[in-house]
C-alpha cells in the first residue's frame, strides 16, 4: 500500500486556502515525507494549456523535478462530465471530455504516471437518467480504450450523480467491461449516505474487483437552518461537510481500511484536502493535517505490506 498527497491540497480552491503553484508544491510534498503525489490536471497546476503535448521540454522539466525530489506521480486527477451539454447538442461537449482524458493519457505516459483519476456525470434537467447513464457508459467505454494505448488505467470516482451509489458504480463499471477502466472508490459518499460497519464493509467487498485507487479526506457535518418567518421556525438544510484531520470525522475509516486490506488491496491512498477545513487553510494548518494522514495510515500501510511479504513467502 501506497501514500500519496494530492495537490489540489495546496491549490487554494477553497475560501482562506494557501495556493502554491505546482513548482512549490512538489518539494513541499517531499518535505512531508511522500514519496507519491496525485497532481490536479488543470490549472492552476498541471494543466494541458501549460504542459502540451508540442512542448516535451515542460514535461521532461516537470519530470526531472519530480526526479530530483524521489517523488512518483501515482495519479493524475482528470475533471470530465460526461452528461455536460444536453441543451446544446450541436456542440460536441461528449467528445470534449474524451478527447481531454486521451490528452491526460499522453500527458501521465510521458511522466511514468500509470492512472487517471476521472468521474462519471451529474443529472440534468432535460436528460433522461438513461440517457446519461448511456452517455458516461460509452464515454468510459471509448476514454478507456484510448488510454490503454498509452498504457494507463482509468480509475472512475465515485463522485458525481450517476453511479455514485457503490452497487450502481459497480453495474457500470461491469457494463463498460473494459481493463483499463477501474473505480477510485472512495468511502466518503457511502458515509454521507449513512454506510458504516458491517454496510461499509460489504460495499469494500463488492466493489473489490475494480477498485484500483482511493482517495481519502475526513468531515465533520455542521447542521444548517433556514427562517421561515411564517411559521416563525427554521427549517433543516442539508449540512455543511467541513474538512477536519483523518480519523476525527464522521466517516467510518477504520472499517474501511481493515476491508481494504482484506480484500487484498495493495494500491494507492492519496490525502486530499478539498474543503474548508474546521482549523483554516493556512500553510502550517495544510502541512499538520498532511502529516496527521500519515500517522493515522502508518499502521494499515504495515498491516498491508506485511500481508503482501506473507503471501510472497508462501
Amino acid at each position: 500500500m501506497n501514500l500519496a498527497l494530492h495537490s489540489v491540497s495546496y491549490a487554494g480552491v477553497w475560501p482562506g486556502q494557501e495556493r502554491l503553484s505546482l513548482e512549490e508544491f512538489i518539494p513541499r510534498a517531499a518535505a512531508l515525507g511522500f514519496k507519491g503525489v496525485m497532481l490536479v490536471a488543470k490549472r492552476p497546476h498541471l494543466s494541458l494549456l501549460d504542459y502540451p503535448s508540442h512542448l516535451p521540454e515542460k514535461r521532461q522539466a516537470l519530470r526531472a523535478l519530480l526526479a530530483e525530489h524521489d517523488l512518483s506521480v501515482h495519479s493524475l486527477a482528470g475533471y470530465n462530465d460526461f452528461t455536460v451539454g444536453p441543451e446544446r447538442p450541436d456542440v460536441p461537449f461528449w467528445e470534449h471530455q474524451i478527447v481531454y482524458i486521451a490528452e491526460l493519457a499522453a500527458l501521465a505516459r510521458d511522466l511514468a504516471c500509470p492512472a487517471i483519476r476521472i468521474f462519471t456525470g451529474y443529472n440534468r434537467d432535460g436528460l433522461s437518467y438513461d440517457a446519461g447513464w448511456t452517455s458516461v457508459v460509452t464515454g468510459l467505454q471509448e476514454a478507456a480504450r484510448l488510454a490503454a494505448d498509452f498504457g494507463v488505467i482509468l480509475t472512475v470516482q465515485n463522485h458525481h450523480d450517476i453511479a455514485v451509489d457503490y452497487e450502481s458504480m459497480y453495474q457500470l463499471l461491469s457494463e463498460v467491461d473494459h481493463p483499463n477502466c477501474r473505480a477510485a472508490f472512495d468511502a466518503w459518499s457511502p458515509a454521507v449516505q449513512g454506510l458504516h460497519g458491517d454496510e461499509l464493509a460489504a460495499a469494500v467487498r463488492r466493489m473489490a474487483p475494480f477498485t484500483a485507487y482511493t482517495t481519502v479526506a475526513d468531515y465533520v457535518a455542521l447542521p444548517r437552518y433556514r427562517y421561515e418567518p411564517a411559521l416563525v421556525n427554521y427549517v433543516e438544510e442539508p449540512a455543511r461537510m467541513l474538512g477536519v484531520p483523518l480519523g476525527e470525522g464522521l466517516i467510518d475509516y477504520g472499517t474501511f481500511f481493515d476491508t481494504l486490506i482484506e480484500t487484498g488491496y495493495t494500491g494507492t491512498v492519496a490525502y486530499e484536502m478539498c474543503s474548508s477545513l474546521r482549523d483554516g487553510g493556512s500553510l502550517d494548518s495544510l502541512d499538520a493535517y498532511a502529516r496527521q494522514f500519515q500517522d493515522y495510515m502508518a499502521p494499515y500501510v504495515a498491516k498491508a505490506n506485511a500481508g503482501v511479504a506473507a503471501a510472497t513467502a508462501r
